[in-house]
């Protein structure tokens, strides 16, 4: 019983089943309530759940979080939003003092089941901080859980895993992927939460990708296999923890690797995989590890996003520059 909906309706459905399942899940956010979000992904959930469990916040994202760690210390499980990937920064410190380390902190008797929902990533025009990946940053910090779907059947599922976590949950958004449509079977049993997926099947090559970035990797294989070239597609799912079992196994299978994100190169996730890999599989890989994504700058205005933001020229660059060894 699947139905085809955009990943933002299938986060909207997964908050709602979650609100509709436990009394003890609450939405917290900027607009997230009358008005339903900034991209309506929690249309109608106040309307039909009430102000005391979708709560419109001040605009303050330290209050909005540090709300939130007080309520799961009384047993609530919240979901709040931070309305853009750029206002997250004044809520950093909660995040990583407080969110982070309660649990060892308390030497494990204290649980802090909260989601960070983020959208992220660039694409769709905006202004200065809209459009930033700063997942890295939350990835280096133990302690938190840091997970971004690339499609709706996952934004489902992943949402309510995420919810149902003990232990506090980045969840990073693909805002330019709100809009795209998939297939989702609300009846299914999903696979661990931080498993990376195989999406296509190839031998000469792995592009691994997470979020955004994985349906461009898909058009990138369309495109090389027009070429003859036979690329497998890699969506990790999870950048904290990272499924390096899946992209070991992979890499042994096509022995190159590519690693495609928006946020920055320089200390970005990809690193971090590129090392781990290289060590892995040293006597494996023919190529050495590249990496495709954003500059070292200050994401650009609108109508240079473009020229900043991995495309399909620079992807399938690297690729020949992979295969070239």
């Amino acid at each position: 019983m699947a139905d085809k909906m955009a990943l933002a309706k299938a986060i909207n459905e997964s908050l709602r089943r979650a609100l509709d399942s436990d009394p003890k899940v609450l939405i917290m956010g900027e607009d997230v309530g009358k008005l339903g979000g900034v991209f309506r992904v929690t249309d109608g959930l106040q309307k039909d759940f009430g102000e005391s469990r979708v709560i419109d916040t001040p605009l303050a994202e330290s209050g909005i979080v540090g709300t939130a760690i007080g309520l799961a210390l009384r047993g609530y499980r919240p979901v709040v939003e931070i309305q853009f990937d750029g206002f997250v920064f004044p809520a950093y410190d909660q995040i990583v003092t407080q969110l982070a380390k309660m649990h060892a902190r308390s030497l494990g008797k204290v649980k802090l089941p909260v989601v960070v929902r983020i959208p992220y990533g660039g694409g769709i025009g905006a202004v200065e901080h809209h459009s930033e990946s700063p997942e890295a940053l939350f990835a280096h910090v133990a302690g938190l859980k840091i997970v971004s779907p690339s499609n709706a059947s996952d934004a489902y599922w992943m949402m309510q895993q995420a919810i149902q976590s003990d232990d506090p949950v980045i969840f990073f958004e693909p805002k330019r992927r709100y809009w795209d449509k998939g297939e989702v079977n609300t009846e299914a049993i999903p696979g661990p939460l931080h498993r990376a997926q195989v999406v296509r099947e190839g031998a000469d090559l792995t592009l691994a990708a997470y979020g955004p970035m994985v349906k461009l990797c898909q058009e990138v294989a369309d495109a090389a296999a027009e070429e003859g070239r036979n690329l497998e597609v890699l969506d990790l799912r999870s950048v904290s923890p990272i499924d390096f079992d899946s992209i070991q196994a992979s890499v042994e299978k096509t022995r190159r690797l590519v690693v495609v994100h928006e946020a920055p190169v320089f200390f970005g996730s990809g690193a971090e995989i590129a090392a781990r890999i290289t060590e892995r599989c040293f006597y494996h890989l023919e190529a050495p590890v590249l990496r495709v994504g954003g500059y070292h700058a200050p994401y650009p205005p609108a109508r240079l996003e473009e020229e900043y933001l991995p495309n399909l020229d620079r992807v399938l660059d690297a690729v020949d520059r992979s295969l070239a060894y």
